[in-house]
């Protein structure tokens, strides 16, 4: 059962940011702005038409965005037809799918059971099910062996949800993130890949002080920057080895 912060849940304690306090401060006064206008626009579910996909989102689920085709693209280049992967935290389905379009075994997993049913539905609208299953698992909990490719698309911010849709955007104080990474190289296969979407908006520092504790090698296949509220804040495709 989830459990939900009383009050806001970006003033929560826990994680230390890595981010200077002048940029922790302002990505909890960015994410207080932002998770009030979802919820008041947060009525019913959208549909998304990407990247050859049609997507039915509900609102407690994270949305497609004007950056989510800097993992999109990278996940269609990268899969191979003899993969076995997993989509780490897949929300709508949309990066298991994306990977179902070349590879034929494909494991979806969300600790949210809204997202598990979106999912579902989404791999049936776009023809990949009998490729696609899909599990309600708290991290790697509910996985087994091993995988050729993970993609891990995680929440950007470290603060407590107070709700399910402010659920699809917080990791509170990190816990999720930290498990992946600590757990994450038992679930690959030799010469296995992850690919990792992430941004300042969250803080970047911390993911990659886990990604240098755990010993993978990150380069970057993706960024784009764009100006919000007067902020530069430029987000990141990492390919993992």
């Amino acid at each position: 059962m989830e459990q939900f912060a009383d009050g806001v849940g970006a003033g929560s304690g826990g994680h230390v940011p890595m981010v200077a306090p002048e940029h922790a401060e302002r990505i909890r006064q960015w994410h207080e702005r932002a998770y009030q206008a979802a919820k008041a626009g947060a009525v019913s579910e959208q549909t998304f038409s990407y990247l050859g996909l049609t997507l039915v989102v509900p609102p407690q689920v994270q949305p497609i965005t004007g950056m989510s085709h800097l993992l999109g693209n990278a996940v269609l280049a990268e899969v191979r037809a003899g993969d076995r992967v997993l989509d780490m935290g897949t929300g709508s389905g949309v990066n298991a799918i994306l990977a179902a379009s070349v590879a034929e075994r494909v494991l979806a997993v969300d600790i949210n059971p809204v997202a598990v049913e979106a999912a579902r539905g989404n791999a049936r609208r776009n023809g990949v099910a009998d490729r696609v299953e899909v599990r309600q698992s708290d991290v790697f909990a509910n996985v087994e062996g091993r995988f050729d490719l993970i993609v891990f698309d995680p929440p950007f911010r470290w603060f407590a949800p107070r709700d399910l849709l402010e659920a699809a955007t917080t990791d509170e104080n990190y816990r999720a993130m930290t498990t992946f990474f600590r757990q994450a190289r038992r679930h690959l296969s030799p010469g296995g890949r992850m690919l990792v979407f992430f941004g300042d908006s969250g803080d970047l520092p911390y993911l990659r002080h886990l990604i240098d504790a755990e010993g993978f090698r990150a380069e970057v296949l993706a960024q784009r920057a764009l100006v919000r509220d007067g902020w530069t804040v430029t987000y990141f495709t990492f390919r993992l080895t």
